[in-house]
């Protein structure tokens, strides 16, 4: 008995406690109305966790970069090496590369922790550009959340920015080659190449100033930016709340999920350590960039079979494709091959992502508000043109390793190099057409299936001697998703508001191509009606 008084005693003591807590803290901080965001739905769905894996790596690049700062010297100064690695005993290196050495093999968990560096930035990377394809594919780049889908992008260009300027810190022979490939990216633009390549690497190549400088940007700049970016991507996540796919009960006007504490909480907690415990097993037993068997970088020697991670592959097929053509103009040389497919075609590419949304508005004249995932059968087109840019990337990835294809196949270079040009050129719009007669294809087959039934397997004898199969009706849920789906009419030739003629016939031809192919079913009834729901659950 005198137990349980005490034990009641205690109990409220505490109480009494957390009250004047919760009390002091709403008086200073917005604590009570923080409980309704705790409550905020999140939708379940395996491709939503792209981002979260992105984020998350993002994490275990902070703390190893943080870690890998205490001990790497960004110094181009020459010294000689005398270290536990006997095979680059007597050679001469920068301290950049001599301190990333010692890293390896002087510092206890320095090896580990340098890999689950480099294999989180690969991941890191990897996701995002996972994540932006299910965006693009689902949609859920359109109003309201164009202003996402830009910030997106950035963080993207920008992780490009940071993957290789910590790729090229360690001033070994690989990443030595890459920046002098960088190097004649910045003397091939006219007129400023010179003074970009003077500035970049302080005068003459090498120079003595590129480490450095590297080194502050992929420590302070470009880091503080992808903070400042992922942050306000989250913001606007959390504001427009998240997208869903269509199903009983998901409207455009509500978010069925899961709160967010403590179930959303506890999963996203629970992924981040698979994450972090993934990123290390690779690290412990997939080795990764080697610079000990690389060596110090010399400018005039080249690694043989140099390839760089994945993220930059593209940029190394388009050199590689390039045919060779210059162009003198008033005393400067223009080296098309080397402008076209370093300078002019990435930023073409990034140019189409960052105009994409508002392209596809602008055709299809669709202004309204989207909460609902769209399938990507069921816009054929926007299906399309992206199987069709992951076929574009793949060609020139795989260009850029034609010397290593051609030695490991026993394939003529020349060769295997027209066999990538000519795959360049036709294999995107073949791709294209392929893909949109598929999601046609498919759109058909659930047309007849909602007419039809879904088949049982069972077959029946007619009274003529002949036999059917016996089909069931499909389930509610199921039958509602593909009923939920009706595509907009295309635009009318005339001219909208503020439209020259000429561009209001683009316009309605753009959209004629995008909506013209289709396969529509019947719209939703009183099903649909019955389940629009509260604003958020």
């Amino acid at each position: 008995m005198l137990l349980k008084r005490r034990r009641a005693r205690a109990g409220a003591r505490a109480r009494y406690a957390a009250e004047r807590t919760v009390d002091r803290a709403d008086g200073r901080l917005p604590v009570s109305e923080g409980g309704g965001l705790l409550r905020k739905a999140f939708p379940e769905h395996w491709s939503f966790l792209l981002g979260e894996i992105a984020l998350y790596s993002f994490v275990v690049l902070l703390l190893t970069g943080v870690w890998l700062t205490l001990f790497f010297k960004p110094s181009m100064t020459e010294v000689v090496y005398d270290g536990s690695y006997e095979p680059l005993l007597g050679l001469s290196m920068s301290e950049a590369y001599r301190s990333t050495v010692d890293i390896s093999f002087e510092i206890r968990g320095g090896l580990l922790i340098r890999q689950s560096h480099h294999w989180a930035a690969l991941v890191f990377l990897s996701a995002i550009g996972v994540h932006l394809l299910r965006v693009f594919f689902t949609g859920a780049f359109r109003r309201p959340r164009e202003v996402n889908w830009l910030i997106g992008v950035t963080l993207f260009l920008l992780a490009l920015v940071e993957g290789f300027a910590g790729y090229s810190l360690p001033d070994d022979l690989l990443s030595g080659t890459g920046l002098r490939i960088a190097q004649g990216i910045m003397l091939s633009i006219p007129v400023v190449g010179t003074y970009i390549s003077m500035f970049v690497f302080g005068g003459e190549y090498p120079g003595e100033d590129v480490i450095p400088r590297l080194y502050s940007l992929h420590i302070l700049l470009v880091p503080g930016l992808l903070l400042a970016l992922l942050t306000l991507h989250l913001i606007l996540v959390f504001y427009l709340k998240h997208t869903q796919w269509a199903g009983r009960g998901r409207t455009n006007r509500n978010a069925v999920g899961k709160p967010m504490f403590p179930q959303f909480v506890t999963n996203s907690t629970g992924l981040f350590f698979m994450v972090f415990g993934v990123l290390t097993l690779l690290a412990a037993v997939a080795q990764i960039n080697p610079i000990w068997a690389y060596g110090p970088y010399r400018p005039d020697m080249v690694s043989f079979g140099s390839q760089p991670d994945w993220y930059v592959g593209f940029l190394e097929g388009s050199l590689r494709l390039m045919p060779p053509f210059e162009t003198a103009v008033a005393g400067h040389t223009v080296m098309w091959n080397v402008l076209v497919p370093a300078v002019v075609l990435p930023g073409a590419l990034f140019a189409v992502l960052y105009a994409y949304p508002f392209f596809e508005r602008w055709v299809t004249g669709d202004h309204e508000e989207h909460h609902l995932c769209d399938r990507p059968r069921d816009k054929p087109v926007r299906t399309g043109l992206g199987v069709a840019a992951i076929c574009f990337y793949a060609v020139l990835l795989l260009a850029g390793g034609n010397d290593i294809l051609s030695y490991v196949f026993d394939v003529p270079l020349n060769l295997l190099t027209w066999v990538f040009r000519i795959s360049l050129v036709l294999l995107p719009p073949v791709s294209f057409m392929a893909t949109r007669r598929v999601c046609l294809a498919l759109r058909e087959r659930e047309r007849e299936r909602l007419a039809e039934g879904e088949e049982t397997g069972e077959l029946r004898q007619t009274l003529a001697g002949g036999y059917v199969e016996s089909h069931e009706p499909l389930d509610a849920e199921e039958r509602y998703v593909l009923r939920s789906r009706r595509e907009p009419e295309p635009l009318a030739p005339a001219a909208a508001d503020g439209d020259a003629p000429h561009v209001g016939r683009l316009r309605a031809t753009l959209s004629e191509w995008y909506y013209g192919d289709r396969v529509d079913v019947e719209e939703p009834g009183p099903e649909r009606e019955s389940s629009s729901g509260e604003l958020e659950r």
